[in-house]
């Protein structure tokens, strides 16, 4: 049932509970799907749709890989704002964990929030970080990405 695409996963951050609804909605639908990550990684048992890539440490790596190796209409899950704009750019499709949808529209703004807050950093401001992942989000999240895919799928 492939439609032609591949879901690549910035994994280093993703939380678990995403990955594992990728990995039901790879083998469900039988879609190529590359976890990318500096550390090592388990694969889903009995499940051939998902592949693990393991890159070396260094900051944007997994990112460069990614940005590299995917191609226009894949879909991307990232909650990393540079790497989402850059794949946006290049015509993927992005989601974020929580189930946020990275758009021409919106990922520009999204970048210039995310380099204010990180300007305020480097001068001591404390920004604070983001809200821990809950069961809500994991919701969000597996509704977004079937959206995405039935609306994929239909094409």
């Amino acid at each position: 049932m492939d439609g032609g695409f591949t879901i690549w996963v910035d994994a280093d951050a993703a939380p678990r509970d995403v990955k594992e609804v990728v990995f039901r909605a790879a083998l469900r639908l039988e879609i190529a799907t590359v976890l990318v990550a500096n550390h090592r990684l388990a694969t889903p048992l009995n499940n051939r749709f998902v592949t693990t890539v393991l890159v070396q440490h260094g900051p944007d790596v997994a990112d460069h890989y990614i940005a590299e190796r995917s191609d226009p209409g894949d879909l991307a899950i990232t909650a990393d704002i540079p790497l989402a704009a850059v794949l946006v750019e290049k015509g993927l499709e992005v989601l974020d964990p929580r189930g946020e949808r990275y758009t021409p529209e919106n990922v520009r703004e999204r970048l210039s929030i995310r380099d204010f807050m990180d300007s305020l950093r480097t001068t001591g401001v404390e920004t604070g970080g983001p809200s821990a992942f809950v069961a809500s989000d994991k919701r969000e999240f597996a509704n977004a990405l079937d959206r995405t895919l039935t609306k994929r799928i239909k094409r």
